[in-house]
This record gives C-alpha cells, sequence and structure tokens, in this order.
C-alpha cells in the first residue's frame, strides 16, 4: 500500500510558479512511476505528466511541456511537480497518483491505470 500527500498549492499570479510535492509512505514507493492529474470545476481529471520508477524518464501533456517539470527523490519518498509560467487555466485541484511496475521505463496517462492516489491540492492562477 502507498499513501500520497500532496502540498504546494495557493494563489499566484499568471506568470508566477509554484511546487507541489507528493510525498509516499510505504515501502514499495520506489517500484511506482507517478504521475500528476488535474481537475478544474466541471471538468474531467485529465493528465499532466509523469516520471518513471528511477526518475530517468519523464512525459508531459501538451500544455504542461516547457513550463512543468516533474522530478522525484526516492530516497525521500517524494515527487515534485515544478510549474513555471503559470495561466489561469492551469486553475485546479492537482493530485498525484502511484501504481507499481515491473517496467522503470513505463508510465501511465490513463486515470484508471493508477491504484493510489492523494487527496489533491488547490492550485489557483489570477489574472
Amino acid at each position: 500500500q502507498v499513501q500520497l500527500v500532496e502540498s504546494g498549492g495557493g494563489l499566484v499570479q499568471a506568470g508566477g510558479s509554484l511546487r507541489l510535492s507528493c510525498v509516499a509512505s510505504g515501502s514499495t514507493f520506489s517500484r511506482c512511476y507517478v504521475g500528476w492529474f488535474r481537475q478544474a470545476p466541471g471538468k474531467e481529471r485529465e493528465f499532466v505528466g509523469a516520471v518513471s520508477r528511477s526518475g530517468t524518464s519523464t512525459y508531459y501533456t501538451d500544455s504542461a511541456k516547457g513550463r512543468f517539470t516533474i522530478s522525484r527523490d526516492n530516497a525521500k519518498n517524494t515527487v515534485y511537480l515544478q510549474m513555471n509560467s503559470l495561466k489561469p487555466e492551469d486553475t485546479a485541484v492537482y493530485y498525484c497518483a502511484a501504481r507499481s511496475s515491473y517496467n522503470p521505463s513505463y508510465y501511465s496517462n490513463r486515470v484508471y491505470d493508477y491504484g493510489f492516489w492523494g487527496q489533491g491540492t488547490q492550485v489557483t492562477v489570477s489574472s
């Protein structure tokens, strides 16, 4: 079992930056790939990006490329989402999610592939 807790959300002006953290408990976290998702009011949860088990491979949706960076520190059981050049349309609740995999470079962009979820952290970008 893996428990995930996100933090770092808040209110920021457009063009600003935030760094979200996802701290995991459980001994199997290093065997998990981790995804970041977000959900705006009235919209479906959408994929933002993911990082492989080892942290050597990262993947981003087109809207995140060039602005967001995912990294992980397995020694600290933590995954980060650095968000720069934030836009009002980035406003959402951000969730981290994890699932174990035998493939060290695997990831998924599908909500239903992830078995462990955090409670989410609110990000609000004002114009």
